[in-house]
């Protein structure tokens, strides 16, 4: 938790931009019967029935500092998806980057080893050396920023019935653009000393 913190805490450094990142899933729902419109006086109406239509995977990374965000949708979920992501963020949105300080949980997928699965010793061995990666602890995803900006997501943007991916990543593509334009960063308020406060339960006693 504090060596998150303490990355939290650095200033902003374009040579080594903080990054943090998450990922989730979303049940693609499709209508069964067509809502009827809204009319004055009345809600829109929605029929409690539906059909599934299979599940997209969401991949977002936050820089909190510079005010970026990237989303990609993606058909599946495994190493090899996480390991183009990465990839693509740090050759295509951070090029220019000597490291990036990735925030990120401990799923299984979030290692090293994926851009091994996914690429060629050499590639893997160039992309895992731009990375300097920092772990949430267990139960700690909330110290997670892209775990909140996820959040934001699914509320503003995916909160209706969807029922292909298609359309998802075209209204995430929308509301992406949206944030970034207004340049949205993070205020990270909870430090350290804050920490050995508020949850000194979790501290060994000497």
């Amino acid at each position: 938790m504090e060596d998150v913190l303490d990355v939290y805490a650095r200033p902003y450094s374009k040579d080594y931009p903080v990054v943090c990142m998450d990922e989730s899933s979303m049940q693609l729902i499709g209508e069964v019967s067509d809502p009827i419109p809204a009319s004055p006086g009345h809600p829109e109406l929605v029929d409690d029935e539906y059909v599934r239509k299979g599940v997209a995977s969401i991949f977002i990374e936050v820089e909190p500092l510079g005010g970026r965000r990237h989303v990609t949708i993606t058909e599946r979920r495994t190493r090899i998806e996480w390991a183009n992501f990465i990839k693509e963020m740090l050759d295509n949105r951070y090029p220019e980057a000597k490291k990036v300080l990735l925030v990120m949980d401990n799923l299984n997928t979030h290692d090293i080893a994926s851009l091994y699965t996914a690429f060629l010793p050499a590639e893997a061995k160039r992309l895992a050396g731009r990375l300097e990666i920092h772990f949430t602890p267990k139960h700690g995803s909330w110290l997670n920023i892209a775990e909140i900006e996820l959040s934001v997501l699914k509320r503003q943007c995916l909160a209706g019935r969807i029922d292909c991916i298609e359309k998802m990543r075209s209204k995430v593509a929308a509301w992406n653009t949206d944030r970034n334009n207004r340049e949205s960063s993070v205020d990270w308020q909870f430090k350290t000393d804050d920490a050995r406060i508020k949850l000194k339960r979790l501290y060994p006693k000497l």
